[in-house]
């Protein structure tokens, strides 16, 4: 009988959590030739509802000794039968059957199955090594094993064949360097005594041959946990991978799996145990092949008293967020004051801060339902629309080094009024990819103006309204997603017959004469195709991710694109629209970043995603409708003040202050102090959020993070503090003069304002709420003693354009 003794602190420590059950996974085991193994996994149910991973603390028992061997949580075939192996804590047990065939005959070893996986275990076919397109020292794999044909060729032929010799296996470069026994600059990758050694030296004393065209081949990958919470202090889990081959048979990859944290504080043994050195928040992708499978795992620490706080949630996104709030111990912060909510709600809907008449009222309002009815008012005013073209403006690269001046201008009030007229999200997607005409008739057809390539245009597309970086697989398979060389150059097949050509614009007799050239035409030709980076010949248009996809004869390309990605089970379009509109109100991504959407990349909370991304598609794709409705939920009203367990929690428990938009900013700077910004070639009282392009504006937005527009990214929107952002609040022009300027100033010294008014203004115009009565014991007598009324009150205006609370959206 085989007997492991696990540690008797972990034992204990489980005991004292209240274990009810174990479980062991795989269910199934099913050992076929010599030596066959499977990597178990033995979970602990606690009666507290938590989980732990006891696949190293259990004894383990087997009732034929003789058939199996239970050693470090891997079962192992030693002859033909069936077998029972039982995990025990305690009077707990968990029990498996274990089938064995072929125990004696050898399996052959499998070049795509088996050497690949070496390889890429190994990191020989990483970009910083031999799958860097140049090579290292000669020698070439293809990126991250995306092509087992050519890596077979580089390891069969180059350097005279000694990378892999018949004659003396051992001899063999591949097996030498990685093992020190001849220099390597990448060290030492695997000894002589393990299983990736085995397996490069039985293949190629076999023959080092390529698999035959009957092989099985990976159809599936299989990981135990996909998720889990790991609660009372546990910081290790034993993860298991399983190979699902053409055949229908399965076989444990556990040791040929890379396992990828995205956290460094997580470390992966070499055998799937995650070990975290604190609490924190982790994906691991396992990768095996070509196949990625994400596992999301949460090291929570110790909290013996934590107690859920009964909160009530105010709709389906609170139900969402407070499950994953509560499997993680983590408390929601309280409701927002209403002086908070009014701000918050003006910046984030309207990007402008509400004027003291308006704070006044909202502050008085008593009806229970104010809330819902200030969201109501501000989704129908004019500067609802203009912050949020603004935002769309920003992605399509609305900038005048691509578009001409009067395109930009025609752009923005194309924008503009879509946002106003409440567009569906579908109808506005689809407008802009089959936008055709001229540019100053259908200004949305200055969509292929920013992208007059098919592989720019099919990036933006894939970025835009997918949430998949595409760009990586120009050249080769994505390292990092599912999506191949086929599917980028197929998805650029849909523009390639997209022409466009510029006209003079002098002879058309409605134009001002005194207007630029710089009008275009748009059309979709009849022909034109995407040649095959490696074939050479013409590429069909593909669907990305769907390799059979095909456009019937005389389809229109751009028109069948858009019916997929606007469609309502298109697996991305919807969840992309409902994570952008997530992440301007709440700041960031329930995936984040918010245009980055894979499989190593998963969301945070899926069902919030999913529900957020199946009320948009039921409302008719209205973007007020699910603005509305986050706005409503008691996640969005949540506080900014932190409590014990959520300082540094990522999952929505808490408001996180940020920094306001560079244009938010400088028009709040303007409101507060009554001095519009005076931007070049625009009337005299334009707000910065409502500037069409990006000329002439001024370097205050652009030291607070105004992007370019050279990228169809929210990412080129720079968020991070900067030495120039404190220069410029302190001494720069733009706020010097409005502090000198400000016709509020004039109008309190005029009115000979008491110094309980003055604060009680300002407070109301720059935070959206009443002093507190330190505050106005701290300011009443500066301003009292000061000699200079004017230059008090300017001081003080200047001093509140520069608190925390003025510059954060909190």
């Amino acid at each position: 009988m085989s007997v492991l003794v696990a540690p008797a602190t972990v034992v204990a420590q489980t005991s004292s959590n209240s274990l009810a059950r174990l479980t062991v996974e795989p269910a199934d085991v099913v050992l076929v030739g010599a030596g066959a193994r499977q990597q178990l996994l033995v979970t602990g149910h606690c009666r507290d509802g938590a989980v732990r991973d006891l696949t190293h603390a259990v004894r383990w028992r087997c009732d034929r000794p003789d058939i199996v061997r239970v050693q470090d949580g891997i079962v192992h075939g030693l002859a033909d039968g069936a077998a029972r192996v039982t995990a025990e804590v305690g009077s707990l047990q968990a029990a498996l059957s274990v089938a064995v065939r072929d125990a004696a005959r050898p399996q052959p070893v499998s070049f795509r199955n088996d050497v690949m996986a070496v390889l890429s275990r190994a990191g020989c076919n990483l970009g910083t090594c031999h799958g860097n397109f140049n090579g290292k020292n000669g020698f070439r794999l293809s990126l991250r094993g995306d092509n087992p044909e050519f890596d077979l060729d580089s390891l069969l032929r180059d350097t005279q064949g000694r990378r892999t010799s018949l004659f003396d296996p051992g001899r063999s470069l591949i097996l030498q360097k990685p093992t020190g026994q001849a220099p390597h600059e990448g060290g030492i990758r695997f000894r002589k005594n393990s299983v990736e050694y085995g397996i490069l030296e039985r293949w190629i004393r076999g023959g080092a041959k390529p698999d035959a065209a009957s092989a099985p081949r990976l159809t599936r990958l299989d990981v135990w946990p996909r998720e889990r919470v790991l609660l009372h202090g546990a910081n290790e889990q034993q993860l298991v991978t399983r190979a699902v081959l053409s055949d229908g048979s399965t076989r444990d990859v556990t040791h040929l799996t890379v396992f990828e944290p995205t956290v460094e504080t997580v470390h992966v043994t070499p055998g799937g145990l995650v070990r975290s050195d604190k609490p924190c928040e982790v994906t691991v992708v396992a990768r095996y092949l070509d196949r990625r499978e994400p596992v999301m795992l949460a090291f929570v620490p110790e909290r013996p008293n934590f107690r859920w706080p009964a909160v009530a949630a105010h709709n389906v996104i609170d139900e969402h967020v407070f499950a994953r709030l509560k499997a993680l111990q983590v408390e929601p912060s309280d409701v927002a004051d209403d002086a908070t909510f009014l701000r918050r709600a003006y910046l984030d809907v309207c990007g402008i801060l509400p004027t003291p008449d308006e704070a006044r009222r909202f502050l008085a309002d008593q009806a229970p339902d104010k809330r819902r009815r200030l969201v109501d008012r501000l989704l129908e005013r004019p500067e609802y629309a203009d912050y949020w073209a603004m935002k769309w403006a920003d992605l399509l690269r609305n900038e005048e080094k691509a578009v001409d001046a009067k395109g930009v201008r025609l752009f923005q009030r194309w924008l503009r009024q879509c946002v106003s007229d409440d567009m569906p999200l579908d109808r506005f997607a689809r407008q802009l990819l089959t936008a055709r005409g001229s540019t100053y008739d259908r200004p949305e057809a200055n969509y292929y103006r920013t992208n007059l390539d098919p592989q720019k245009a099919a990036e933006t597309t894939a970025q835009l309204f997918l949430g998949v970086r595409v760009a990586c697989a120009k050249c080769h398979n994505h390292p990092f997603d599912l999506w191949t060389q086929e599917d980028y150059h197929g998805l650029s097949a849909f523009f390639a017959r997209v022409r466009t050509r510029m006209i003079d614009n002098q002879r058309r007799d409605r134009l001002d004469k005194h207007e630029l050239v710089g009008e275009m035409i748009v059309w979709h030709d009849r022909e034109g195709d995407v040649p095959h980076p490696q074939k050479g010949g013409p590429i069909a248009p593909r669907l990305p991710g769907l390799p059979g996809s095909k456009l019937a004869d005389g389809a229109d390309r751009l028109t069948a694109l858009a019916d997929w990605v606007t469609a309502a089970d298109n697996p991305y379009f919807a969840r992309v629209m409902a994570n952008r509109i997530w992440h301007h109100l709440l700041g960031r991504g329930v995936v984040e970043p918010v245009d980055d959407f894979r499989e190593s990349n998963p969301p945070s909370n899926e069902p919030l995603l999913a529900a957020l991304a199946k009320d948009l598609v039921a409302s008719g794709w209205r973007q007020k409708h699910l603005i509305r409705a986050i706005m409503a939920s008691r996640t969005y009203q949540a506080s900014s003040t932190t409590k014990p367990t959520n300082e540094d929690d990522l999952n929505f428990s808490h408001v996180e202050p940020r920094v306001l938009q560079a244009e938010a900013l400088l028009d709040a700077i303007s409101q507060v102090t009554e001095v519009p910004e005076r931007f070049a070639g625009h009337p005299l009282g334009t707000r910065a959020a409502q500037l069409p392009g990006v000329s002439g504006a001024p370097t205050f937005l652009k030291a607070f993070g105004r992007p370019d527009r050279l990228l169809a990214c929210e990412c080129e929107r720079q968020a991070t503090t900067t030495l120039n952002q404190a220069f410029q609040m302190i001494n720069g022009e733009s706020i010097t003069r409005k502090v000198s300027e400000s016709p509020r100033v004039e109008r309190w010294l005029a009115a000979k304002a008491s110094n309980d008014e003055v604060i009680a203004e300002l407070y109301l115009a720059a935070l959206a709420r009443v002093p507190t009565a330190r505050e106005r014991e701290a300011i009443g007598p500066r301003l009292e003693r000061a000699p200079d009324r004017r230059a008090a009150l300017e001081d003080l205006l200047w001093a509140m354009i520069n608190t925390k609370e003025f510059l954060l959206r909190r």
